[in-house]
């Protein structure tokens, strides 16, 4: 008995000298995404949880899934809107077939640089396609960054329109993205990032095109030999909460986790823009051979100008028009 009551005085002096928010959280959530624990989109995610930790003084906790383990960009997003899952980061084009707005984000050459995309991102019309997440059973949280898209591959350097022709590319599922590349020449199919790296080994695709990031963390070039700098596409991540557990938490904490989603993108832009050169020099340490110097007028050339009137008949000029315009 003697040595019970020892135990249980030493166990409440060990908790009273827990810092404060060391307790057992009171609201837990799962966030998932699919790129692994070395890409900026992780650094985001872990940055947002310890915002979220920190200013909650605790009671609230987010828990970071990174590689796909908790499914596929699709499934992770699907069990967001069930309940299985509480947030997930996501490209753009993840989206499309819930919110197609959101493909206006990740059309080619849609925006003039870095500043263009987060004027759009962070204004009234980014502020508006988060809005419109309600509506299927999602709070729309964040744009995070998933980077200039760069093209690869593993059959010849590409300088021109002319040397992308007849190659076998992995796409996303967006379909702007497919029909730039049917324009461009290529052979696009969208597949999984988790089921790409195999791909791309046993030759089932030639080329893919990601953020210079996700081509280094994910070492697709142990698999690709060339790398062009394109920059042919801006590609956002979307990060979203399920909406149902979002309305559950008080508004003080509401407001914690929006502030520290936004938070961690203004944090990983910086990240991102710091390390793009080390990126590429890192790529060339690996082996990829790279044309950094490219004159991207031709391929626009090629698909602006069909891509947005193929948008538009879809979903009528006035977003497009709403982002030139936007400073």
């Amino acid at each position: 008995m003697q040595k019970k009551i020892v135990r249980l005085v030493l166990a409440c002096v060990a908790a009273a000298c827990l810092p404060a928010g060391a307790l057992a959280a009171k609201y837990n959530l799962k966030l998932g995404h699919a790129v692994n624990t070395t890409d900026g989109q992780h650094a985001a995610a872990v940055k947002m949880a310890e915002l979220v930790k920190q200013r909650s003084n605790g009671e609230v906790e987010i828990t970071v899934f990174p590689s796909s383990t908790l499914g596929t960009d699709a499934a992770m997003i699907s069990g967001a809107r069930g309940g299985a899952i509480d947030i997930v980061s996501s490209g753009a084009s993840n989206y499309n077939g819930i919110v197609p707005a959101t493909a206006a984000f990740e059309l080619p050459f849609v925006f003039r640089n870095a500043q263009h995309a987060y004027a759009v991102l962070d204004g009234p019309i980014g502020t508006k396609v988060l809005d419109d997440f309600g509506a299927q059973r999602l709070k729309g949280l964040a744009y995070w960054e998933n980077g200039w898209r760069a093209f690869t591959n593993g059959k010849r350097p590409v300088r021109t329109p002319e040397d992308l022709k007849g190659l076998k590319i992995r796409s996303t599922p967006n379909p702007y993205h497919i029909q730039a590349f049917k324009l461009l020449g290529m052979n696009p199919s969208p597949l999984a990032i988790a089921e790409l790296y195999s791909a791309l080994e046993t030759g089932a695709f030639d080329a893919q095109e990601h953020p210079i990031n996700v081509t280094l963390s994910n070492k697709f070039y142990e698999v690709q030999k060339y790398l062009t700098v394109s920059n042919h596409i801006y590609s956002p991540l979307i990060l979203v909460m399920n909406k149902a557990r979002f309305d559950s938490l008080p508004p003080e904490y509401q407001n914690v986790v929006v502030e520290a989603a936004r938070e961690a993108s203004r944090y990983q832009r910086e990240l991102n823009a710091s390390n793009a050169g080390k990126w590429v020099d890192e790529l060339r340490k690996a082996g990829m051979q790279v044309v950094d110097k490219v004159d991207m007028a031709p391929f626009q050339k090629i698909v602006s100008e069909p891509i947005a009137r193929t948008f538009s008949e879809k979903l009528g000029p006035d977003l497009l028009k709403a982002i030139e315009n936007t400073q």
